[in-house]
């Protein structure tokens, strides 16, 4: 069905966990066929069109933290929309960039990693196989044409990121980096009515569970583990598990989530716990084959995805002026949340050597290129209208506006990126 890893995640990384899909029709399922029907394949789980699946990343709960709150490194800055008039507050993880010097600028934040294998009527998805490049650093990798400041300098993505969006490249002493401790691997079984198993047009099948049951799950994994502490970042990880909204498993809407949330009184001061859930992405579930549409959206593009929004808006609260999304401008005003994934939905880049799960399609067809398909992200000067954009790392080649206004810069096809958001009624 698909080339699999055995490597246990345990020997092969120190990292963030993936998985791997391991259903298959039991010998029980095969001889309860009538005798006409031996040596006919068994039914497949229902199949969904690929119009129907609009996973998208969501948020989950919010709160308010002060500066001496219990939780992540962060720090709050203001910045005026011009478009607007409004001067916009947040919080973001890490050091203020504009206020930290030396070694204060360096921050690092403990990621724990928590394999999750979900069974679904039956069948596995499991999140405790499979690998990321270069281990343990998630996506590390010499700057160069993405960030041409930082070339020869070998980072995190997220840190490159984050780097790159104020202007913090080069020999700068400005860090977010990503301590990742893996966990021992936590097995859910979906209770009947709580999820089922489908099928996409090419064969790939995907858990698919109600998500408020599914959030539950998680909040309950927060308050229950004993190693989760406000100051990390737990990451609940699995393998082609995509959630539906509402009573109708049809009706898929997310691929990931983060969040953050209490069960104290504090007035703001009380321990905020933030976390994330995610997917890792068979290449055909999403990605249509050679290169076609949504040919980014496989692997780790949901797991970049939610630490990048986790980083920019980790407690749920930034708010900007509403925006079009520009990889959807028919669906009108889409959000006011600083959430950096979402304007660029379905839009990445491939980069290093991913041997995992690089098969063909269950139907024969290719998704699977050979590389990784870490997600763009919009910057902090796309949402605040910002222009000239004297905030981010400049573009790669001379521009009107002089800085970026997302991570891959003149790279990224839609020249809607090239600008600040187009504003929305």
């Amino acid at each position: 069905m698909k080339v699999m890893s055995k490597r246990n995640i345990k020997q092969s990384l120190r990292i963030i966990g993936v998985v791997t899909l391991m259903g298959a029709a039991g010998l029980s399922a095969f001889l309860a066929f009538p005798l006409n029907a031996i040596g006919d394949p068994p039914p497949g789980p229902p199949v969904i069109d690929d119009e129907a699946m609009q996973a998208r990343s969501m948020t989950i709960g919010g709160a308010e933290v002060l500066q001496t709150t219990r939780t992540v490194p962060h720090w709050f800055g203001s910045t005026l929309d011009p478009n607007n008039g409004v001067t916009y507050g947040y919080n973001m993880v890490g050091a203020d960039p504009n206020n930290c010097s030396g070694a204060d600028c360096d921050v690092t934040v403990t990621v724990d990693i928590i394999p999750l294998n979900v069974v679904v009527e039956g069948e596995s998805f499991n999140g405790s196989e499979g690998n990321f490049p270069n281990p343990p650093r998630f996506i590390r990798g010499p700057g160069g044409v993405l960030s041409q400041n930082d070339a020869g300098n070998q980072l995190q993505l997220e840190d490159a990121t984050t780097r790159a969006q104020f202007n913090k490249t080069g020999s700068s002493t400005y860090h977010l980096r990503l301590n990742p401790v893996l966990h021992d691997a936590i097995t859910i079984v979906v209770p009947d009515g709580r999820g089922t198993v489908l099928q996409n047009v090419r064969g790939v099948h995907f858990g698919d569970i109600n998500i408020q049951w599914w959030a539950t799950r998680i909040k309950n994994l927060d308050a229950s583990l004993g190693y989760i502490d406000p100051t990390h970042l737990p990451i609940y990880l699995t393998k082609d598990v995509l959630l539906y909204c509402g009573e109708n498993p049809f009706g898929v809407c997310s691929a990931g989530f983060h969040g953050a949330g209490t069960s104290e009184n504090g007035n703001g001061n009380q321990p905020v716990q933030t976390f994330a859930w995610t997917s890792y992405l068979s290449p055909g579930l999403f990605a249509q084959p050679n290169g076609g549409g949504s040919w980014a959206f496989q692997d780790i593009y949901g797991v970049s995805h939610e630490i990048s929004e986790w980083a920019h808006n980790p407690f749920i609260t930034n708010t900007v002026e509403p925006w079009v999304q520009p990889t959807f401008p028919q669906g009108g005003c889409i959000s006011n949340l600083l959430e950096t994934g979402d304007p660029a939905v379905n839009i990445g880049f491939a980069m290093g050597t991913n041997v995992y799960f690089q098969g063909p399609n269950p139907d024969g067809t290719q998704s699977a290129d050979g590389y990784y398909h870490p997600t763009e992200e919009a910057f902090l000067s796309w949402f605040m209208r910002v222009a000239p954009n004297n905030i981010s790392e400049p573009t790669q080649t001379p521009s009107t506006n002089i800085g970026r206004y997302t991570l891959m810069g003149d790279l990224n096809p839609l020249a809607a990126f090239h600008q600040p958001a187009a504003g929305c009624n």
